[in-house]
């Protein structure tokens, strides 16, 4: 059973390829001061070059990177330095072994039809996951029935504010003259 704890020291952004896990990850890390990792950077090589090539990546595929974003959780909570992680996390044994041994760790989902994930992801250029490769992504979702669920169509700025709000998380005081980086 996962542990809850009020606020969160680590949320998970998560859904499929296009969803907007990056664009809200980032908005969130910064609106709290808090550090952002993508998922996406902690693929190995062959991973990429598989999803560059169209080939969906399979459960052996995913092991090692999973494993990998785990220790890194388990890395920020042990070093109490609160984070927001983007991962697609999408069958629920996935988000199991990130949560395993994690307290304090949320998971939020962004939900949205295939035909405007897909429009987003023909608009985006240099990404290894092509937009033919979605349809791969929502065979393999499985929604969570335990994560906090957003509409991907309201604006970043929105979403942001329903994440904060719906955590109970505070934004970092910024001193005058100081940013709350510089604390």
């Amino acid at each position: 059973m996962k542990e809850k704890c009020s606020p969160p020291k680590v949320i998970i952004v998560m859904g499929v390829a296009g969803s907007g896990k990056t664009t809200i990850g980032k908005a969130l890390a910064n609106a709290l001061g808090w550090s952002f990792y993508d998922g996406d950077d902690f693929h190995p090589p062959a991973n990429v070059a598989k999803m560059a090539q169209g080939i969906p990546l399979d459960d052996a595929d995913r092991a090692p990177w999973l494993s990998t974003l785990h220790d890194l959780i388990a890395t920020c909570l042990a070093n109490d330095k609160p984070a927001v992680l983007a991962c697609s996390a999408l069958k629920q044994r996935y988000r199991d072994h990130l949560l395993d041994g994690n307290p304090c760790t949320e998971f939020v989902y962004l939900r949205g039809d295939f035909r405007t994930i897909f429009d987003r992801m023909k608009q985006r250029h240099g990404h290894y996951m092509k937009p033919e490769m979605l349809q791969s992504q929502f065979a393999a979702l499985e929604e969570p029935t335990d994560a906090l669920t957003l509409d991907i169509r309201e604006d970043v700025e929105n979403i942001v504010e329903k994440i904060i709000g719906s955590f109970g998380l505070n934004r970092p005081e910024i001193k005058e003259g100081v940013s709350h980086r510089d604390t």
